[in-house]
């Protein structure tokens, strides 16, 4: 199947399953060496711009973080040409100052999960990319930019750690994490950073802040009404939020994501099996040329 170029990528969280704007929409499902990815990518233009939008859990959000196929949503990104992924997550609040419905754009990770696929590499092929700067800082200023028209707080910066899941943090746990200086909690976004950056794909993560974890003393009061009106709001700010993002982005990159793997790939290339290279020739053959 011929697939059209498109450039930017959008991951929808909790609470967002479809991008509104979207027009001369169409689907593509797409196959990859690792299996299918979460759900049909959904193709069209929004703001002028070529986009590619993908419901992380799937549409009726049928999978748990652990269950996502992590390299074939973003293989799937890679193969559509995506050079840019706006990813929103839903995440809980660590700090008493990051309240509900405010947004942060992170500029670290911390990983706490233990059952994830996190590297395309392997089957005769060692690569081992930088990751000291795990968030594209040219897509991270664009987002933090762009967040100053909303009207609830964007802040850019701070440490996202990322949980197994799918239960939540007992409070020893939480506090543990708040003594770490964490900012936020959530379950998904440190696997897509780490590919994106494998695929040499920029990656900012638009964290919303759906409620406080554990820790704090109202936590319990919470009612799962309040936490869906949060999602639904959520939903809306991360949409006007990307929207005026991808009227920002054009087509050149000045950062280093895109040419993250030319120091990478230790393997001899006379020693990488020939099924490897033919299973990431999209993400190889400019080095082994």
């Amino acid at each position: 199947m011929d697939l059209e170029k498109v450039t930017i990528g959008i991951i929808g969280g909790s609470g967002l399953y479809q991008m509104a704007g979207l027009s001369k929409i169409r689907e593509v499902q797409i196959d990859t060496p690792f299996g299918p990815p979460s759900d049909n990518y959904i193709l069209g233009i929004l703001e002028g711009k070529s986009v590619a939008f993908l419901a992380r859990h799937g549409r009726g959000h049928r999978l748990m973080p652990s269950e996502l196929n992590f390299r074939a949503n973003i293989f799937g990104m890679k193969k559509l040409g995506v050079e840019r992924i706006l990813s929103a997550s839903a995440v809980g609040s660590l700090k008493a100052e990051h309240h509900p419905l405010d947004i942060l754009i992170p500029d670290q990770f911390v990983d706490r999960t233990f059952d994830r696929k996190s590297t395309f590499f392997g089957d005769g092929l060692v690569a081992h990319v930088s990751f000291a700067h795990p968030v594209c800082p040219e897509l991270g200023n664009i987002l933090a930019e762009c967040g100053k028209g909303l009207s609830v707080p964007v802040k850019k910066g701070g440490t996202y750690i990322c949980m197994e899941g799918p239960a939540f943090s007992t409070v020893a746990e939480s506090n543990l994490y708040r003594s770490w200086g964490m900012d936020i909690i959530g379950m998904t976004n440190l696997q897509e950073a780490k590919l994106a950056r494998e695929a040499e794909i920029c990656y900012s993560t638009i964290a919303l802040v759906t409620d406080y974890e554990c820790w704090h003393p109202d936590h319990d009061a919470v009612t799962v009404a309040q936490i869906i009106a949060y999602l639904n709001q959520n939903s809306q700010n991360a949409q006007e939020l990307i929207r005026s993002a991808v009227r920002t982005l054009d087509g050149s990159r000045s950062c280093a994501c895109g040419s993250a793997l030319k120091t990478s790939l230790l393997t001899d290339p006379k020693a990488i099996p020939a099924a490897t290279k033919e299973k990431l020739k999209i993400l190889i053959d400019k080095y082994l040329a």
